[in-house]
């Protein structure tokens, strides 16, 4: 079995991150969340990945690497002009994917177990489509599956206005070579995107056999700035603490604590789970529980929790800020004021907080 992971999307709803980089590359606890799925499947015994990619192909190219071998993977590289659905990043991998049986997979996923059973069940029991499920609350938001006694799926329907099932299409699928001949035979949806759920339906139509699963494990989609700082508490959750950088006697680090090669404290109290990159400065400030503080970032005199900081931001004299993510090489800086501040700040942006 190939696998074929799309990061090619735009990413409107975590914009303005995404009008500077690639949503997939943006990081959980410091890694970016692409990473997570590449080793989930090279986790399951898949060898050989296409990586369908957008506008920052060369982003991406430069994080895995030309071929994967950090990731135990050989990765192909497909370049999408526009993404134009999943079911049409399946037709432009058509040469890649040859006549092999093939797994679909969201690069902005993130699946805590991994997909290990769902790919040996697959292989086990193989089907012209196997799709992993989820029970979720507003299943009008995903594309939705009514499924059987017996676990086969007997419709499917992209974002239904009213929906007939709470079963939501999480964008992981295992196919069969038959997918090749559904989605030439289906057309553009209204939005002028072929849908992987249309095809999925031509193969229902059909009489093929269309089996889901649900999937037991925690799964986010990463796709807004809450999902990220949700899916950035979960990972801190299991996190182990490691301190390779430097602690004055001045500080505290309590808890699970990971701080990278080269950061610094001084005067701080760091409380965990808290992951802190390389090259960060850490100084007579407070940082809480599930935040995650990229390489190079400076915090002073600053209290801030349940946050993300990306690379080179810095945070100085801000009082309190929390449930914020504040994007690459962004600056915070003022007074300290007795309330929160929550900010959700683009790359290179700057703000300045007066009484």
């Amino acid at each position: 079995m190939k696998a074929l992971v799309l990061a090619g999307g735009t990413g409107s709803r975590l914009r303005p991150f995404t009008h500077s980089g690639t949503k997939q590359l943006l990081p959980i606890a410091n890694k970016p969340v692409l990473f997570y799925g590449l080793e989930a499947i090279a986790a399951a015994g898949i060898g050989e990945v296409g990586l369908v990619v957008g506008d920052y192909a060369g982003d991406i190219r430069r994080a895995v690497g030309a071929g994967g071998s950090a990731f135990g993977l050989d990765v192909t590289y497909i370049p999408q002009s526009r993404p134009l659905g999943l079911a049409h990043a399946v037709s432009i991998a058509r040469d890649f994917l040859g006549d092999d049986d093939f797994l679909v997979y969201l690069g902005d996923n993130y699946l805590q177990d991994g997909i290990g059973d769902f790919v040996a069940r697959a292989e086990l029991r193989p089907a012209a489509a196997r799709l992993l499920v989820t029970s979720v609350a507003d299943p009008s938001a995903f594309g939705v599956a009514e499924v059987d006694t017996t676990g086969r799926v007997t419709r499917v329907e992209e974002k239904p206005a009213h929906p007939r099932s709470d079963l939501a299409l999480i964008g992981v699928y295992a196919f069969s070579p038959a997918l090749h001949d559904a989605v030439r035979a289906i057309r553009p949806s209204a939005r002028g995107e072929l849908e992987i759920t249309h095809a999925i339906q031509w193969l229902i139509d059909d009489g093929q056999d269309v089996r889901a699963e649900a999937t037991p494990s925690v799964w986010r989609d990463t796709g807004s700035v809450d999902d990220m700082l949700e899916v950035n508490r979960h990972v801190l959750d299991g996190l182990s603490g490691r301190l390779e950088g430097k602690v004055d006697p001045d500080s505290a680090v309590v808890g699970r604590v990971v701080l990278g090669e080269g950061a610094v404290v001084r005067g701080s109290r760091i409380t965990g789970p808290v992951v802190i990159g390389p090259g960060s400065v850490i100084s007579d400030a407070v940082i809480g529980p599930y935040t995650s503080i990229g390489a190079n970032c400076r915090v002073h005199d600053s209290s801030i929790e349940a946050s993300v900081l990306l690379d080179g931001a810095a945070v100085d004299g801000a009082g309190r800020i929390e449930r914020s993510f504040i994007g690459r090489d962004a600056v915070v800086a003022a007074p300290r004021f007795p309330y929160a501040h929550r900010l959700v700040l683009g790359d290179h942006s700057k703000v300045q907080i007066h009484p």
